[in-house]
C-alpha cells in the first residue's frame, strides 16, 4: 500500500523468527511442562523481571500500535488515559486480588468463582464469557491490526500472512506451555520497547520536538482542493478534517464524544478491574510468581513500562497525522476507500505509515519485528490462557475423572482449535475497520466486563456476599449489556457526511455512563439477594476473601503441625503384614482392619513375605469394588497399570509424550497432600520485612507518577 521492505528489513525479521523460536524450543526441553502447574503456571517459579516484562508485552499487541496511534492521530492525547489508568489498577492486582488468588490455591479466575461462591454455574458462565470476550475483542482485532500492517508492509497475501503467523504461535505455545510464553515475552518486550522508542525519537526529531509537536498537532488539516483533485473525487464534502479543540487534554468534559470524564471513573474503570485484576491472560502470569514478593515486583515493573505507549504508541500517531495528514485524516467515505480501504476512517494506518515513511533500510525490518512481535506475544497469550480456562474450567467440569496426562492433552488440543477459529474468523475480520479500533474495543468491553468486576470485588471484600445473588446479579447486568451491544451493531454510526438517525438513547448515552450503571446495577441486585437468602458456608470464604490474609504466619504454623501428624498416620502399621493409609484405621474395633470406603483415597499393597508378586490377602479380600479404582476411573488399578506401561512401551506414544512434555500420571491427593498445598499457598504470601518496605516504598512511587501524568495531561 506504501511501500514494500527490502532485502535488509527481511533479514531483521528472519533474524527475529530464530532468535524466538530458539528461545522457545529451548525453553521446552528444559521446563516442566508434565504437571498442570507446570504447563498453565510454569511451576510457579518465575520471577518479577520476567513476569513484568510478559505483562507489558500480552497487554501491548498489535490492536496497541493499531489502533492507540490511530487514536492518537484521531483525537489527540485522550486515549493515553487508559494506558495511565492502567498504571494504577496494576497495584492493585499486585496488593489486593493476587494475594487472594495465592490464598485460595486457584488456577483460573473461573476457578476463583466457584471456591468462592460454591456451585458451578457461576464458573461455566464466567468461561464462556472469556472465551468469547477473547474472540471478540482480542483475537479478531489481533489478526486484522497485524495484517493491516504486514500488508502494508511486505505487500503479502493477507490470509496467508495470518495463516502463517497464527501456526508459528500456536507451535510455540503447544510446545512449551506458559514458561515459553513468558521467556519469549521477555526478548519480544526489549524488542518492542527499543524499536518504538527509535522510531518516538527519529518522528519528534522530524516534527522540531514536543512543544512543536503539540503547536503543529492543533494545525494538521488536509488539503481538501488539492486531495479532491489528485484523486478525482465525485463527493467535494468534507468532515471531520480539523483536531479538536480540547485534543490536548486527557480526560473531558461530560458531554464528550471520546472520554468524558466523570464515565471515564465511574464507568471504564470497573470495566478496566476485569481486564487488569480478573480477566485469565493478566492474572495467570502473575500467579506463576515464586512467592507474592515476585508478583507485586513484577505489577510494579509492569506499571513502570505502562508509562510508556503514551509517548511511545499514542505520540507517533500524532506525529504521523503531522507528516502525512492528507491519507490519515482522509476528508469523506470516498476517499478513505481510496487511501485505506475502509470507509470509517484512515486513522489506523498512522503507525505503519510513519515506519514506512521516515525510517531507513533496517530500522523498518526492526518494527517490522516490534509488529510480529507484539502479535505472537498477544496470540500466545490468548492461546495460552483459553486453553486454561477450558480446560480446567469447562472440560474437567464435564468429566471430572480426567486424569492430568487426559488434561495436558486437551489444552493442546484446544489451541489447535483456536487456531481454526481464528483462521475461520479471518474473512470478518476483513469486514470490521472501525474508525477507531481501540474504541471499539473498550466500547464491547464496556457492555460486558461491569458486571464481572462487581462479582469478583463482592467476593474478595464482601464475606455475606453468596452465590444466589452474585449470580442473579451479574446475569441482569450481563443481559442488559449483551442488549445494548446487540443495539449498537445494528444502529451502527453513520458516516461523517450522513445524518445520524439512531435512537436518542443510543445517540447520547455514552457506553462509558451505561458501564457504570451495569456495574452498580450488580452489585445492588447481589446485596438485595444477598441478604434475603442463607450466607455462604464458612468453607467457601475461609481462603477467598480479602480478610483470609490476616494471620498467615499463625494458620502456617497450625498446617505445619497437622501435616506433621498425617505425616506420622501414614506410616501407622497396620497388622502383621501390611501398612494402612491411617493409624484410625488400625484402630478399629473390627478385626479385619479394613479402613472405611468413603475415607479411602490411596490404598498401597505391600508386598508379604516370601513372594514377592504376592499381596496380602486378607485385606484384598475386604477391599470393596470402588477401592479397586483410582481417582474416579472406570477401569481397575491393575488394567490402569498396565495400559499405563503398554503406552509407555509404544513409540508413538513415547514421541507424542516427549514432544507435549507428558512424563507422569495423575494419583489422587491424600489428605496430606492437600493440608501441604495450602502450607505452600501460606509460605508465598510472607515477605519479610525489609522487602516489604522496599515494595511499598516502590507503590508509592508508581501511583503518584500515575496520578501526576494524568493531571499533566488533562491540564
Amino acid at each position: 500500500m506504501f511501500g514494500f521492505m527490502e532485502t535488509a528489513d527481511l533479514a531483521v525479521v528472519g533474524l527475529y523468527f530464530v532468535l524466538v523460536l530458539s528461545i522457545g524450543f529451548f525453553v521446552m526441553w528444559k521446563s516442566n511442562r508434565s504437571t498442570v502447574s507446570g504447563y498453565f503456571l510454569a511451576g510457579r517459579s518465575m520471577t518479577w523481571v520476567a513476569i513484568g516484562a510478559s505483562l507489558f508485552v500480552s497487554n501491548i499487541g498489535s490492536e496497541h500500535f493499531i489502533g492507540l496511534a490511530g487514536s492518537g492521530a484521531a483525537s489527540g492525547f485522550a486515549v493515553g488515559a487508559w494506558e495511565f489508568n492502567a498504571v494504577l489498577l496494576l497495584q492493585v492486582l499486585g496488593w489486593v486480588f493476587v494475594p487472594v488468588y495465592i490464598r485460595s490455591g486457584v488456577y483460573t479466575m473461573p476457578e476463583y468463582l466457584s471456591k468462592r461462591y460454591g456451585g458451578s454455574r457461576i464458573k461455566i458462565y464466567f468461561a464462556f464469557l472469556s472465551l468469547l470476550l477473547y474472540v471478540f475483542t482480542k483475537l479478531s482485532v489481533d489478526l486484522y491490526a497485524g495484517a493491516l500492517f504486514i500488508r502494508a508492509s511486505l505487500g503479502w497475501d493477507l490470509y496467508l500472512s495470518i495463516i502463517i503467523l497464527i501456526g508459528l504461535t500456536a507451535v510455540l505455545t503447544v510446545t512449551g506451555g506458559l514458561v515459553a510464553v513468558i521467556y519469549t515475552d521477555v526478548l519480544q518486550a526489549i524488542l518492542m520497547i527499543g524499536g518504538a522508542l527509535t522510531l518516538m525519537v527519529v518522528g519528534l526529531v522530524k516534527v522540531g520536538g514536543f512543544e512543536e509537536l503539540r503547536r503543529r498537532y492543533m494545525l494538521a488539516s488536509p488539503n481538501v482542493t488539492g486531495i479532491i483533485a489528485s484523486f478525482n473525487l465525485s463527493s467535494t464534502n468534507a468532515c471531520r478534517i480539523h483536531p479538536k479543540e480540547d485534543s490536548l487534554k486527557m480526560l473531558r468534559e461530560p458531554t464528550d464524544e471520546d472520554i468524558p470524564w466523570p464515565g471515564f471513573l465511574l464507568g471504564q474503570t470497573p470495566a478496566s478491574v476485569w481486564y487488569w485484576c480478573a480477566d485469565q491472560v493478566i492474572v495467570q502470569r502473575v500467579l506463576a510468581a515464586k512467592n507474592i514478593a515476585h508478583a507485586k515486583g513484577a505489577t510494579l515493573m509492569a506499571g513502570f513500562l505502562k508509562l510508556l505507549p503514551m509517548f511511545i504508541i499514542v505520540i507517533p500517531g500524532m506525529i504521523s497525522r503531522i507528516l502525512f495528514t492528507d491519507e490519515v485524516v482522509c476528508i469523506n467515505p470516498e476517499h478513505c476507500m481510496q487511501v485505506c480501504g475502509s470507509s470509517a476512517g484512515c486513522s489506523n494506518i498512522a503507525y505503519p505509515r510513519l515506519v514506512l515513511g521516515i525510517l531507513p533500510v533496517g530500522l523498518r525490518g526492526l518494527m517490522m519485528a516490534v509488529m510480529i512481535a507484539a502479535l505472537m506475544s498477544d496470540l500466545d497469550s490468548i492461546f495460552n490462557s483459553a486453553s486454561t480456562i477450558f480446560t480446567l474450567d469447562i472440560y474437567k467440569h464435564l468429566r471430572k475423572a480426567a486424569s492430568s496426562r487426559e488434561l495436558m492433552m486437551v489444552g493442546r488440543l484446544f489451541v489447535v482449535f483456536m487456531v481454526g477459529i481464528s483462521i475461520a474468523w479471518v474473512p470478518i475480520i476483513v469486514e470490521m475497520q472501525g474508525g477507531q479500533m481501540y474504541l471499539y474495543i473498550q466500547e464491547v468491553a464496556g457492555y460486558l466486563t461491569p458486571p464481572v468486576a462487581a462479582v469478583f470485588l463482592l467476593g474478595i471484600f464482601w464475606k455475606r456476599c453468596n452465590e444466589q445473588g452474585a449470580f442473579c446479579g451479574g446475569l441482569v447486568a450481563s443481559i442488559l449489556g449483551i442488549s445494548r451491544l446487540i443495539l449498537a451493531f445494528v444502529y451502527h454510526v453513520p458516516e461523517c457526511d450522513q445524518s445520524d438517525t439512531r435512537p436518542s438513547f443510543i445517540r447520547n448515552i455514552h457506553y462509558m455512563y451505561l458501564a457504570a450503571a451495569l456495574f452498580w446495577i450488580t452489585i445492588i441486585i447481589a446485596v438485595i439477594i444477598s441478604l434475603l437468602t442463607p450466607p455462604p458456608a464458612r468453607d467457601l470464604i475461609r481462603t477467598t476473601t480479602f480478610w483470609a490474609l490476616r494471620d498467615t504466619e499463625i494458620m502456617l504454623r497450625g498446617l505445619g503441625e497437622e501435616s506433621a501428624k498425617l505425616t506420622e498416620k501414614s506410616v501407622a502399621k497396620c497388622g502383621d503384614d501390611i501398612r494402612c493409609a491411617e493409624i484410625s484405621d488400625c484402630k478399629q474395633k473390627d478385626d479385619d482392619c479394613s479402613p472405611p470406603a468413603d475415607r479411602i483415597e490411596l490404598v498401597l499393597l505391600m508386598p508379604g513375605h516370601g513372594d514377592p508378586k504376592s499381596m496380602t490377602s486378607h485385606c484384598n479380600e475386604i477391599l470393596s469394588a470402588n477401592d479397586s479404582f483410582v481417582n474416579g476411573q472406570t477401569a481397575p488399578v491393575d488394567q490402569m497399570d498396565q495400559r499405563e506401561t503398554e503406552l509407555k512401551r509404544n513409540m508413538w506414544w513415547r514421541c507424542f509424550d516427549q514432544c507435549c512434555g507428558i512424563k507422569s500420571y495423575s494419583v489422587k491427593k491424600t489428605a496430606k497432600d492437600s493440608v501441604e498445598s495450602e502450607m505452600v499457598c501460606l509460605q508465598m504470601l510472607q515477605e519479610s520485612p525489609k522487602v516489604k518496605l522496599i515494595l511499598n516504598f516502590g507503590l508509592f512511587v508508581v501511583c503518584s507518577i500515575g496520578i501526576f501524568m494524568f493531571i499533566y495531561f488533562s491540564l
